[in-house]
C-alpha cells in the first residue's frame, strides 16, 4: 500500500481534563499544541484534535455490523495487525471498557479483519481494525 497522508479530526469533548489524559495516558498518543479549549494529538501519526464542546443528552446511535451494534458516528485508524494486537492488549492491560471486544469480523469473507471499539471519556466512539492483506481494505 501507498503512503497515505495524514487524516485530521476534531471531536466535541466536555472534560478537556479527563480527555487529555485518556488519549495521552490510555492510548499513548504524544500530545501536540493546545489552548485552554482544545488539544491536539499524534494519533498514530494523524492528527486528532478534542475541542471543548458542553455536554450533550445525545444517546449514542448504532447500526448492526457483522451482528454486532456498530457506534455511529466513530474514528479511527486502520493498523498493522501485530500492532493491533500490541495495542489492543495494551488496552486492555488498562482496563478499557469495550464496546465490541477485540475480534475477527467477516471471518473467512472478504474484507476479512480485526476491529474493536470503545469510548473516550466524553462518550465519542472508536474504531481500530486491522487486515491481514490489506488489499482488502476497500474490497467488496
Amino acid at each position: 500500500m501507498q503512503n497515505i497522508t495524514p487524516f485530521h479530526v476534531a471531536i466535541p469533548v466536555h472534560n478537556l481534563d479527563d480527555c487529555r489524559v485518556f488519549y495521552r495516558d490510555i492510548l499513548g498518543c504524544e500530545e501536540g499544541r493546545s489552548s485552554d479549549h482544545w488539544v491536539d494529538f499524534n494519533l498514530f501519526g494523524h492528527q486528532l484534535v478534542i475541542h471543548y464542546k458542553p455536554k450533550s443528552d445525545e444517546e449514542l446511535h448504532t447500526n448492526p455490523v457483522d451482528g454486532k451494534n456498530v457506534p455511529v458516528p466513530h474514528y479511527g485508524v486502520v493498523l498493522p495487525w501485530d500492532q493491533f494486537e500490541s495495542f489492543s492488549k495494551k488496552l486492555q492491560e488498562k482496563g478499557i471498557n469495550f464496546i465490541i471486544e477485540p475480534y475477527i469480523r467477516f471471518k473467512g469473507e472478504v474484507g476479512e479483519q480485526t476491529t474493536m471499539f470503545f469510548l473516550d471519556p466524553a462518550g465519542n466512539a472508536l474504531e481500530f481494525k486491522a487486515f491481514k492483506d490489506m488489499g482488502q481494505l476497500f474490497a467488496k
